[in-house]
């Protein structure tokens, strides 16, 4: 039914050996395994943060009211998202946090399914089995479609690891199927201002909130969004849910008792971020360049880097298909270069490395040479 994220302790664990293995190399490592914000975070958002820090009072979690039109907004600007209301948002203590508490905040348990993608970041599993539910992994639609015991299903688009993207099509067939069992779909969209391949350059990554998958009936919908990656604001842990506002209502009113609360200096520097295009723009572009180098070498370096359409990494293996992850994760410690094992994202991820591009100029610079170099010697 999938793998047990809890059972072998925190899987990052695991790269120390291989982190020590490519700290020996001559120049170093180039840590390019997990996919940390390493540039600056915006002038105007610092700015929004260190005038709103005479915060005496307790905000709200519910957000302000600046807040939450803020949001609102830009779901309706940037994600094709009509008549969403100040109602229905809901800012968060960063996405990873409302990713691991949603199965439980929606009441789910014993004899429940919460159905994960194939190939998944990690805490969707966690989520599931501290809320005692069942965990079904798959991509397949008609594997659960008709199940009355599935009630949440999980899409991250574009995901990670993969880059992946998935079209309004599929995203509709998964609203239709979820609702005809009373499922809840939730959809994880936090790379979707970083697209590389067409369409989705030109049109946007589809939503899960947008008019043309679910018009502008949100009943049973959440998308989940996070400032960390197009913005750099990993360290503000800023982040917000939208959808359904009954659902929203139901959560918010459970994370009240839980104290679940974005701190004022944050939700000011939230609503600065989200009304200012010009940083997101220019990150993308800084992204774009990393990407290129870093896809470059590796192909000339005889790796094949699969789907990566969107977001912040490289899904890559042998062009062979012929070596395991963690034969890669060696290769490339050897190398200097640090890298994540697709295992870490299942079993299906077990022929592919994860390459971030969240490192340093020099980091990017270092590993690009070392696998052009490895690719003359070849």
């Amino acid at each position: 039914m999938g793998f047990a994220p809890l059972d072998e302790g925190y899987p990052w664990d695991q790269l120390a050996p291989f982190a020590e293995r490519a700290r020996a190399h001559p120049g170093g490592i180039a840590d390019l395994s997990i996919g940390t914000p390493v540039d600056a975070t915006p002038a105007v958002v610092q700015d929004a943060l260190r005038a709103a820090t005479d915060a005496h009072g307790y905000p709200t979690a519910q957000g302000s009211p600046q807040l939450r039109e803020a949001i609102a907004e830009w779901f309706t600007r940037r994600r094709g998202a009509r008549d969403l209301g100040p109602e229905a948002v809901l800012p968060t203590l960063g996405s990873k946090e409302f990713v691991a508490h949603l199965p439980s905040l929606l009441g789910l348990g014993f004899g429940e399914v919460i159905v994960v993608p194939e190939i998944a970041y990690p805490t969707y599993a966690v989520g599931a089995k501290l809320a005692g539910a069942q965990i079904r992994c798959t991509d397949d639609i008609a594997s659960w479609a008709e199940d009355p015991a599935v009630k949440l299903v999980w899409l991250n688009s574009p995901a990670n690891p993969t880059g992946a993207v998935l079209p309004a099509e599929h995203l509709r067939e998964v609203v239709t199927a979820a609702r005809r069992i009373g499922a809840v779909v939730a959809s994880d969209e936090c790379y979707a201002e970083l697209p590389w391949h067409e369409p989705w350059r030109s049109t946007s990554v589809p939503s899960l909130l947008s008019e043309e998958v679910s018009g502008t009936d949100h009943t049973g919908l959440l998308s989940l969004y996070s400032l960390s990656k197009q913005s750099n604001l990993a360290g503000y842990r800023a982040a917000f849910a939208a959808g359904d506002p009954a659902l929203i209502s139901a959560i918010l009113l459970l994370r009240r008792h839980m104290g679940m609360i974005v701190p004022a200096p944050v939700q000011a520097a939230t609503i600065a971020a989200l009304g200012d295009a010009t940083h997101v723009q220019a990150q993308r572009e800084i992204y774009h360049n990393r990407r290129q180098r870093l896809l470059s070498a590796l192909t000339r370096a005889g790796y094949a880097v699969d789907h990566s359409e969107a977001g912040l990494y490289l899904w890559t293996r042998s062009a062979d298909a012929s070596q395991d992850c963690w034969q890669m994760v060696a290769e490339f410690a050897d190398l200097g270069i640090l890298v994540g094992p697709g295992s870490f994202y299942g079993p299906a991820g077990q022929e592919h490395v994860r390459i971030a591009l969240t490192a340093p100029e020099e980091s990017i610079a270092q590993a690009s040479e070392r696998l052009t170099d490895q690719s003359s010697r070849r």
